[in-house]
């Protein structure tokens, strides 16, 4: 069941923010899609609810957010036709397979406009602690949560699998009723 709920504009300053506050040399699509996951989850575990509401799906390499992800293949693969070429560029470094993504510009007032208070502070968060660290890293502790341990290659993961950690902070009632309105 796909919710998802999140404006172009938003999605696009959701990039952007990872763009201008990680470091870009460690920032690729499987990087992004990782910060996705904990941006959403996080959120849920703080708050009761996602920041994109998009459906994660168990993959290999970690959860990925399934309609995120679609839009940046498609930007990396044809960005002339992409709508998320005014804001960033993909490159591939020499000697790898990486898509390295890159900001246009800077995040200004007006995407952090966009956003609740408690949605800036996760955003803030998980920049704090994956803005240095390698796809690797993101992507193991990405395996150690439950969401990912919980379910089997190819399954939706849903939300509510978050509660299943220690560090979350909401019950599974509270997030349902979330999810539903």
């Amino acid at each position: 069941m796909n919710n998802f709920r999140l404006s172009l504009p938003k999605l696009k300053a959701i990039i952007l923010y990872f763009a201008n506050n990680t470091d870009t040399k460690y920032l690729g699509k499987v990087k992004l899609m990782k910060l996705f996951y904990f941006l959403d989850f996080m959120h849920v575990k703080k708050y009761g609810s996602p920041v994109t509401y998009d459906t994660y799906v168990n993959l290999d390499r970690g959860p990925i957010p399934s309609f995120i992800k679609n839009i940046v293949d498609s930007s990396a693969d044809e960005p002339q036709k992409s709508s998320l070429s005014d804001i960033i560029k993909f490159e591939t470094p020499s000697g790898t397979i990486m898509k390295r993504v890159l900001p246009k510009r800077d995040f200004t007032e007006q995407d952090a406009g966009l956003f609740t208070q408690t949605e800036l502070e996760v955003l803030k968060e998980v920049t704090r602690l994956y803005s240095n660290k390698n796809t690797d890293y993101v992507e193991k502790k990405s395996h150690d949560e439950a969401p990912w341990k919980e379910t089997k290659y190819l399954d939706e993961i849903p939300y509510v699998l978050a509660t299943l950690d220690e560090d979350c902070d909401v019950g599974a009632d509270e997030i349902e009723l979330l999810l539903s309105l």
